[in-house]
């Protein structure tokens, strides 16, 4: 079978109001000039329903809405009820929460080349302490990208609390702050206390003894703990979402 012969950006018609959502994804795989399964892999869909999506006859959920608006920075209103652009120019105003690198597949260099090394520890199970396991046995390979610290290491996490923004097996870029320290609002972080090792967006509590973990994927609530709870606090400077194909 042939390649989908794709559609000239500027002869696109923009879904009115009325449009049905699969009608808009439709028109967002014409605007990026993808076929079905690039645009499925774009935002974590198999690439075997994409037909029955972009027809109708399979259900868009809401976290597939949510992957859509950010992995490719889609307006939600628009996706949802025809409001607003497809890209608000105040979509890239703001800093995003975490620098992601969609490098898929990740070129992961061996352990004696330049870069910030890349370590085959799960950073959200096990009880011993992070510094003690960044040992040089420990290192699988090493990444060299623009803008990324080469002395920050990089971790594999587990779970899906984070999708989109950080997958199930994704890896993350992190530094390690002062517990006691300031905290940047609003960020990811790794959270380490005796319990438990998350990631989540850490929030302003309005008891300054305490904060919130936020989840992105919404099947999750918010957590409340002590400030004094945490054990380790580690900044994710960096999210790297591959897949070997």
């Amino acid at each position: 079978m042939g390649r989908r012969k794709l559609k000239n950006p500027d002869e696109l018609v923009k879904p009115g109001p009325s449009a049905t959502i699969a009608e808009r994804l439709r028109y967002l795989v014409d605007l990026t000039r993808k076929t079905q399964v690039e645009f499925g892999k774009l935002i974590n869909v198999d690439p075997s329903n994409m037909s029955k999506i972009l027809s109708g006859n399979y259900p868009i959920t809401d976290a597939m809405v949510n992957r859509v608006v950010v992995n490719l920075g889609v307006s939600k209103d628009w996706l949802t009820n025809g409001t607003d652009v497809p890209y608000p120019k105040s979509a890239t105003a703001g800093a995003p929460l975490v620098p992601e690198v969609d490098t898929g597949p990740v070129a992961v260099h061996d352990r004696n080349a330049v870069g910030a090394p890349v370590y085959d520890i799960d950073a959200t199970a096990g009880c011993v302490p992070l510094s003690r396991m960044f040992t040089d046995e420990h290192i699988i390979g090493r990444l060299d990208l623009p803008g990324l610290d080469r002395t920050q290491p990089i971790v594999r996490v587990s779970g899906d609390s984070m999708e989109p923004k950080i997958r199930d097996g994704g890896y993350i870029a992190i530094r390690q702050l002062s517990r006691d320290g300031f905290i940047y609002w609003g960020k990811v972080y790794l959270v380490i206390t005796e319990d438990y090792r998350m990631v989540k967006i850490v929030r302003k509590h309005t008891n300054p003894g305490m904060v919130i973990l936020h989840s992105i994927n919404p099947e999750y609530d918010d957590m409340e703990i002590e400030r004094n709870q945490i054990q380790a606090l580690f900044l994710v400077n960096g999210v790297f979402n591959y897949e070997i194909l």
